[in-house]
């Protein structure tokens, strides 16, 4: 779809009442959001004529983009970052699409204005009418009205991918292709929010540059790296690089890798990048699903979920396609370093000009539990960020997958650093290091007891066992125990993707 299409649909005027059994033309929701007061509620009472409760998810669609009215004493601040959302500055919707702009303004944290924004006022219409139409009193808290409408059954506007590709090809033209009319999806359509990036403006390091860990002379051993080993090579992405990315098109072991990193949800995963003979080239799409990034493939233009490693939208969406994961540990540069002194890491040298001290990424995000997007709910039985070993197996039962979560702290306490656990049928053992770096092995039938001085494991039988990033090798020879992958996750958003997941705290 062209940027010229873009604008004659938002330009074009209004189609004549339909039959309240037919859905409404998608304009009247772009119409609707006009700082044009009289345009604006000729839209809205044609659409009270044909209304569904279903329909509100466009509504806030677009309200969203509306700057939210000042807080008065004691109320909650809506367009503020400790809430579910980020709240950009506000624009007349339908005028920034007509002008070609092709994007709003990014979000941020600037406050309140002087003076009331003019799209403060549509905001407070759309809400309004919402209220009216639907009876729920949840006023300017677009959180509140997204747990509403998703915990409903899902039936969308038939138009609704076609609304989609509308609003966000306002923001990037490139996200018009995202949202194919009637192509496939597995999630909820009214689940995918803009994360307040153009596609790519989080650019992914490709080949990214790799230095021997004796020339990484800028890393500290407390710095948070993330290790991966295949096929005996070893490579440490440092969190105070990857958080700037959070995707790395790389190569180790002589396999092709997108290492991707939600930094909302605190997860690093490395995938293969070819699967069922088939090599994807992966973006970031500036679009999240339940806080969790999704990517694209620039082959399909197929949006795939980052926590599954599978497409959810688009061309590739009825299809089986996983991508394989491979293990990866979160530890410390000084033990990685320890344990594989032939390790190679990421340069400094990337190409971009960032801020790649210590920390420095999402350092206000990752220093409260507070949420920058909505999920479904969160479960108190840890805190939001709380961070969690988490894995998902197959059910042996051929009913989808199993997930596990297991409390990072739980499992750094001395007593549980050999911890056993069942998944999907499979005996699993935790082996937590001295610096909290969690690997997870398929234990079989063997019981494992402690670590010795000396780093070996040893088994209730008193036998030895070396722990290698492969596996568990039995020093008196025998069958290895292989690893199993798993990652580290907040909490909020491990659960937000496998709400049925077991916790073990």
């Amino acid at each position: 779809m062209s940027r010229r299409l873009l604008s004659s649909l938002l330009g074009a005027s209004l189609l004549a009442p339909v039959a309240q059994d037919e859905p409404p033309d998608i304009r009247l929701f772009f119409a609707a959001a006009s700082m044009d007061e009289s345009e604006s509620e000729r839209a809205l009472a044609t659409l009270a004529e044909s209304w569904r409760d279903e329909y509100a998810a466009m509504v806030v669609d677009v309200a969203r983009f509306m700057r939210p009215p000042r807080p008065r004493r004691g109320e909650a601040d809506f367009g503020d970052l400790v809430g579910d959302d980020t709240e950009p500055e506000g624009e007349d919707l339908a005028e920034v699409g007509a002008a070609g702009g092709g994007r709003f303004p990014t979000p941020g944290r600037a406050g309140p204005a002087p003076e009331e924004h003019p799209s403060t006022r549509v905001r407070e219409r759309l809400v309004k009418f919402l209220e009216a139409r639907t009876g729920q009193r949840l006023g300017q808290d677009l959180r509140a009205w997204r747990r509403w409408y998703w915990s409903r059954p899902y039936r969308p506007h038939p138009d609704y991918a076609l609304f989609k590709a509308v609003l966000y090809g306002q923001v990037d033209e490139r996200m018009v292709a995202f949202f194919p009319v009637d192509g496939p999806a597995r999630i909820r359509l009214d689940e995918v929010d803009w994360g307040g990036v153009v596609v790519n403006e989080i650019p992914p390091l490709d080949s990214p540059r790799v230095v021997p860990a004796a020339e990484a002379r800028y890393l500290e051993d407390s710095n948070v790296v993330f290790g991966v080993a295949i096929e005996g090579e070893y490579r440490a992405y440092p969190q105070r690089i990857l958080g700037w990315h959070e995707l790395a098109l790389d190569q180790v072991g002589g396999v092709d890798l997108a290492v991707v990193y939600c930094t909302l949800c605190g997860t690093v995963i490395p995938y293969a990048s070819e699967v069922s003979g088939r090599r994807f080239t992966f973006g970031t799409s500036g679009l999240l699903y339940r806080s969790n990034k999704l990517m694209f493939d620039a082959e399909t233009k197929s949006l795939w979920s980052t926590a599954e490693g599978r497409p959810v939208i688009g061309a590739l969406a009825d299809s089986d396609l996983e991508l394989r994961a491979y293990p990866v540990v979160t530890t410390t540069w000084g033990e990685w370093r320890r344990l594989h002194p032939e390790s190679t890491v990421l340069s400094l040298e990337t190409g971009h000009q960032r801020d790649y001290s210590e920390g420095a990424a999402y350092r206000d995000y990752f220093r409260t539990h507070n949420l920058m997007f909505a999920v479904p709910d969160t479960d108190e039985r840890l805190r939001n960020k709380d961070e969690v070993l988490a894995l998902v197996l197959p059910d042996p039962d051929g009913e989808g997958a199993r997930a596990l979560a297991i409390s990072a702290e739980f499992l750094a306490r001395k007593q549980n650093r050999v911890f056993h656990a069942r998944l999907g049928g499979r005996e699993l053992v935790v082996i937590t290091s001295r610096a909290a770096a969690n690997r997870v092995y398929d234990a079989g039938s063997v019981r494992f007891g402690r670590v010795a001085d000396d780093g070996t494991l040893i088994d209730q039988a008193g036998a030895s066992w070396t722990l290698t990033e492969d596996a568990l090798v039995p020093s008196a020879g025998g069958d290895s125990r292989p690893r199993v992958p798993a990652r580290r996750a907040f909490w909020f958003g491990w659960r937000a993707q496998y709400p049925d997941t077991q916790l073990i705290h």
